[in-house]
């Protein structure tokens, strides 16, 4: 059987390897790994503006993957010291490349960064840092570490027909959605009552999640996701 082809977002980062020290396009592997191991082909699709339909072309689903806060202008908010290195490449990409797939009615998950992502592409904002609002500490551990944490999934979601009503997660984030956007529903909280799941029920798959489903052992998300690609829902 054919395995669907699975996109990965990608970043641009300066990257040490042999005798180089030069800027790569990279993911960590566990993505592709997950998506691999669910029956996919993962393709890593760096961030650009150019060749968008091409790249959808070649897709049957889609992943947006974490990494740094989204321009606060995009949802109506300023910078500040307490938010991360923008990437404007990744989300002038990244915004084309959604859009797209959501015309087309490809499969997406959106994972961390992805599903702030989602959000706002669909006219909602952030909080821009939860110790405003809660303690944050089980959503961030400390650089380069996962926190885990159990959330609620509401029981009439498609995220629950997946990963269940109640999912141990791993976490590194200090945003997450405030207002949704159209057509998004909260499927999933924290124990504290921030968003960690939002979905689409307009159509078959278009979940995103705070949480990071490629770490650890549970494929069940990206074996959803490439389940949809192969009976082409969205």
């Amino acid at each position: 059987m054919k395995r669907p082809v699975v996109g990965i977002t990608c970043y641009v980062e300066q990257a040490r390897f042999g005798v180089w020290d030069v800027p790569a396009a990279l993911a960590p592997l566990t993505y592709i790994r997950a998506v691999e191991a669910a029956g996919g082909r993962p393709l890593l699709v760096p961030p650009s503006v150019e060749g968008v339909d091409e790249t959808l072309d070649a897709l049957d689903a889609i992943v947006f993957g974490g990494g740094a806060d989204l321009q606060p202008s995009l949802y109506g908010a300023e910078a500040d010291e307490n938010m991360t290195q923008f990437r404007p490449d990744r989300d002038a990409g990244e915004t084309l490349l959604l859009e797209g797939a959501m015309t087309r009615h490809l499969p997406v998950l959106a994972v961390c960064r992805g599903m702030q992502l989602l959000n706002v592409v669909r006219g909602g904002d952030l909080i821009p840092h939860l110790d405003d609002v809660t303690d944050g500490a089980e959503h961030k551990a400390a650089p380069g570490r996962f926190a885990t944490h159990v959330v609620a999934v509401s029981p009439k979601s498609k995220l629950a027909s997946i990963v269940g009503t109640n999912a141990t997660i791993a976490s590194h984030h200090h945003q997450a959605p405030g207002r949704l956007g159209t057509g998004l529903e909260p499927v999933a909280w924290a124990p504290d009552g921030i968003v960690e799941g939002i979905e689409d029920p307009s159509g078959p798959f278009t979940i995103g999640v705070l949480g990071h489903p490629e770490e650890g052992e549970d494929r069940a998300l990206f074996e959803a996701l490439v389940a949809a690609a192969r009976n082409g829902e969205s």
